[in-house]
């Protein structure tokens, strides 16, 4: 069973629905009985190698450097 958050297009309200993978888009009504809601797109961590249940530390971007702006743009930095 996997959790989506949908929010309800009519009261602006955020609920959590537990459903098989295979129910993922399937229309959800809020708890307030509306049934115009969007499922809302969740944040998924991937982390290569890590342990289940680990949490790992994001590592610092690579590269970039020079002066206040941080090397991403094209100033004389």
């Amino acid at each position: 069973m996997a959790r989506y958050d949908f929010r309800c297009r009519t009261c602006d309200v955020l609920f959590e629905i537990e459903r098989p993978m295979a129910s993922s888009g399937d229309p959800a009504a809020c708890p307030e009985g509306h049934s115009d809601t969007v499922k809302l797109l969740s944040k998924i961590a991937v982390l290569a190698g890590a342990s289940p249940g680990r949490m790992m530390a994001p590592t610092a971007p690579v590269g970039g450097g020079g002066g206040g702006c941080g090397g991403a743009c094209a100033c004389a930095h």
